[in-house]
């Protein structure tokens, strides 16, 4: 009865109310809040912050449509539904193993026992947090929305001889499915949901017994969907014919792209497929035109780097090229550069491997290996269409690497890639691939390497003190800093750094969106003459810091120190080097 005495101490109920209200209570077994709410006395927000005040349990208003269904599920539905619980949060305080647990009536000893009961059958730990009736019913409606429309679709897909099934493959294979078609619709929720949920990849994997769909959410892979194996091949099917791939070819790796309108926008995405064990992998990147170029501030560009890259362009000839692995955003880069490039007055050509995302004024190409179109090819012809401008996908072999350097040294600025660990590495790689010494530096402008780290969420970061054993690090990374960037730093306010803590906004996760960690290595005339006499990449690691060159673990110290991400994601990048 915590509750009406709560609300009989603040005046808002009178004493013959609350006994008026605790008999109808003993009536109908019905809980202080379901009275108190049902007679409209005070709102829900009010009642479960005065619960909360009561209780001593922290509340929290949850964003159902940012909790991921391999949130969700850690509970089952049956549960959440009885117990009026649910999961909304895993990994708490950093800890994989914890799960925060909402509840309605955290008092209610049967949902404690039942809560207790799931953490020891699905071994996890958890805390608790309390939740209002609505926020749930928000949740569990979220948790039906994608769950209810695969169903709807599945149970239209087949019966129990499974004709349906392979009716629809049928169909898909000669073209005479209806575009209102379940399968159609399945992989249309797919996508969508992957778009709302801001997702990068989307992968499509089977496995012995079923069909497992993961999303990519800041780099990090999620379990979101799971199907019956026997809608594989139609999925794929659906997913090839809207990429223009060959149905019926399994055995070999096949790339497409295809475009559709979710929630009024024009989203790319860029199809992969690939045959493993128990049938074809497809993965699908999401192009979102839209947010696809950004500035260099938005790329996390800034001081000494950002002014470096900037002069560079500006050049009329040279080399920049950018290193990194798979999916560092490298791309993401050259195409922020492209766009600043990109006027009326120059001609800009490219040769792609895939084209990642269309840009008006700018003519791309992308590379066909089978039919003898690869880089060196489609350099070789791009230097016939009187460019100003060259994107090169990749430099990959010493022919490739020749007719690169050839078009720097005769007037055209060249963007391309190479695979080395850092930027200085691209020197010996370069030499390596039969480039002559003499000609690296006076073609070479400026090189880029870098890796993408997760960025703090704006909304719920908080400011925590730093272990000895981080500060000391930090310190210690700052010691090897430029004297430029080490007299800027205000170390008093080393005493805080950030951390993630979670919210609705960020889906729980602490994080928001993925930022560059950057080392740009800058030609000089110093430089160039260790590269001419002794290329020793240790040598030259060593000049180039003594110029001024931040290393990625030393720019991730300076972004940790300004609150964009945390020390856990700097040193899970940079430890890959």
């Amino acid at each position: 009865m915590k509750l009406l005495q709560e609300l009989f101490a603040q005046g808002i109920l009178s004493e013959e109310r609350v006994n008026e209200l605790k008999k109808q209570m003993e009536k109908t077994s019905k809980t202080e809040e379901d009275i108190i709410l049902a007679r409209n006395i005070v709102s829900e927000d009010f009642l479960f912050n005065l619960k909360s005040k009561v209780s001593g349990i922290p509340l929290r208003t949850v964003k159902a449509d940012h909790l991921p269904a391999s949130v969700l599920d850690i509970i089952p539905e049956e549960a959440a539904i009885n117990y009026k619980i649910a999961s909304i949060e895993k990994g708490v305080e950093g800890k994989p193993n914890v799960v925060l647990v909402g509840m309605v009536y955290p008092e209610n000893i049967e949902a404690q026992n039942a809560l207790r009961f799931l953490a020891n059958q699905e071994n996890f730990a958890y805390q608790i947090c309390l939740i209002t009736p609505g926020n749930l019913l928000d949740i569990l409606k979220q948790r039906k929305n994608i769950t209810t429309e695969t169903e709807k679709a599945l149970k239209s897909l087949a019966d129990e001889s499974g004709k349906a099934i392979n009716k629809t493959q049928n169909d898909l294979l000669n073209g005479s499915i209806a575009e209102d078609a379940p399968i159609i619709k399945m992989v249309m929720v797919m996508l969508r949901y992957a778009i709302e949920g801001n997702a990068s990849d989307i992968h499509i994997e089977p496995g012995r017994e079923k069909l497992n769909i993961r999303f990519r959410l800041n780099g990090i892979l999620h379990s979101s969907l799971t199907l019956p194996l026997k809608v594989h091949l139609a999925v794929v099917a659906r997913i090839k014919i809207l990429s223009g791939l060959k149905i019926d070819e399994n055995r070999i790796p096949q790339d497409g792209r295809f475009s559709v309108n979710i929630n009024n926008k024009n989203i790319d995405f860029r199809v992969s497929t690939f045959p493993t064990l128990y049938g074809e992998k497809v993965e699908l990147r999401v192009l979102d035109s839209s947010t696809g170029v950004r500035s260099f501030e938005e790329l996390g560009l800034s001081g000494r780097n950002l002014e470096v890259i900037k002069t560079a362009i500006k050049k009329p000839f040279g080399m920049i090229l950018f290193t990194g692995p798979t999916g560092s955003g490298k791309t993401t880069t050259q195409y922020a550069i492209l766009r600043i490039l990109n006027q009326d007055s120059v001609n800009i050509v490219t040769v792609e491997d895939p084209i990642e995302y269309s840009i008006d004024g700018i003519n791309q190409s992308q590379v066909r290996p089978e039919i003898g179109y690869t880089f060196a090819s489609g350099l070789r012809q791009i230097l016939r269409q009187d460019p100003n401008i060259i994107m090169v996908g990749e430099i990959r072999d010493e022919e490739t690497a020749g007719l690169a350097i050839n078009a720097a040294l005769t007037g055209h600025i060249v963007l391309s890639t190479l695979h080395t660990n850092s930027s200085v590495g691209v020197i010996p790689r370069l030499i390596d691939m039969g480039v002559r010494p003499f000609l690296i530096p006076s073609t070479l402008r400026v090189v880029i390497s870098q890796r993408l780290v997760r960025t703090l969420c704006s909304h719920c970061k908080i400011k925590a003190k730093p272990t000895e054993k981080i500060k000391n690090y930090i310190l210690e990374k700052i010691k090897s800093m430029p004297s430029s960037v080490k007299n800027a730093i205000n170390i008093p306010e080393l005493l805080f750094i950030y951390e993630a803590k979670g919210c609705e906004i960020c889906g729980f996760t602490g994080y928001a969106g993925r930022i560059g960690l950057f080392e740009v290595f800058s030609m000089s005339d110093e430089l160039a003459e260790l590269i001419q006499n002794n290329p020793l990449e240790s040598l030259i690691f060593k000049t180039a810091q003594k110029q001024g060159m931040l290393t990625m673990e030393q720019e991730g110290i300076l972004k940790i120190l300004n609150g964009q991400t945390t020390i856990e994601e700097v040193v899970r990048a940079t430890e890959e080097k």
